[in-house]
């Protein structure tokens, strides 16, 4: 388990009966989480009063109650800043268990020693591009949600980086990658965090346990001769890190060597001082 451990603005307070009760910034939301089976008794006073909470309908879908709470507002992680917002699916435009995985990937383009190429498929509102860019690296950000892009642009200038080497692609991921592959063009470095279900921009539809294996395969073609690392995340109760790190190991080890982890992402939780889990990531690697 890898907890992001490491956010100030950001706090999971409490989680009880399906919802998490949590801290974005000086604002309580709460919000469902399949994975919060449990039901213990709910003693934190902010269970209470709440500026927002999510709920879910029993035909499908859900909506927001709004108590006390502006349209946007921003939260740091170091120097990194983010615009959150009440979002439809109970989303607030950033998941905060990603930090872990900024953590990891940062260290690793600062110390590499040379200009860094990455790639970053389903790239949402940028949370991975702005760490990266941070750490020096050159990010071509895809994603099939212009909007989603676009916060992606106001985050990087949120966080000083409005300047950086970022270059910013609405479009569908594997189709984007199969046309890189005929360009010839390489990363040292590929992100993806795809989604259970999703469709592209022209209705192209994408199921993770059914498309993730050739989406990496076409990916790790795009590779420089001197690949850094190729993560890969996944809130998919069904398919665990284990498996992604063997898909991993399949097409990236074999050809460049290396080593893969792989991890449960997770929060801590103030109330318990457990932590909850938020889905899995793989990490590959390459030899120092």
């Amino acid at each position: 388990m890898i907890a992001a451990t490491g956010w100030r603005d950001y706090e999971l307070l409490d989680c009880s009966d399906g919802e998490r009760l949590e801290r974005w910034g000086k604002y309580i939301l709460i919000r469902p989480d399949p994975q919060v089976i449990w039901k213990n008794r709910r003693n934190h006073p902010l269970w209470e009063s709440p500026d927002a909470v999510y709920t879910r309908s029993k035909t499908g879908g859900g909506s927001w109650t709004i108590n006390n709470l502006p349209p946007e507002w921003r939260i740091c992680y170091g120097k990194l800043t983010f615009t959150v917002k009440p979002m439809g699916f109970k989303h607030t435009g950033l998941f905060p268990e990603q930090a872990a995985n900024w953590d990891r990937i940062m260290p690793l383009i600062k110390s590499a020693g040379r200009p860094i190429r990455v790639l970053n498929l389903f790239a949402y509102t940028g949370g991975a591009t702005v760490a990266a860019a941070a750490a020096g690296a050159e990010v071509c950000h895809v994603d099939a949600a212009k909007n989603m892009v676009q916060r992606a642009k106001e985050n990087a200038e949120l966080s000083g980086l409005g300047s950086a080497k970022i270059r910013y692609i609405v479009d569908d991921c594997k189709k984007f990658v199969e046309r890189e592959a005929r360009r010839g063009h390489a990363y040292d470095a590929v992100i993806m965090d795809p989604p259970s279900y999703g469709r592209g921009p022209s209705g192209e539809l994408w199921k993770l346990e059914e498309n993730v294996d050739e989406l990496i395969a076409k990916t790790a073609k795009l590779l420089s001769d001197q690949p850094l690392f190729f993560l890969v995340s996944s809130y998919t109760a069904g398919l665990s890190p284990l498996s992604i790190a063997y898909m991993l190991e399949l097409e990236l080890t074999r050809r460049f060597g290396g080593s893969v982890s792989a991890d449960e992402l997770g929060l801590p939780v103030t109330a318990s001082g457990a932590v909850l889990p938020c889905g899995g990531a793989a990490l590959w690697v390459a030899d120092k």
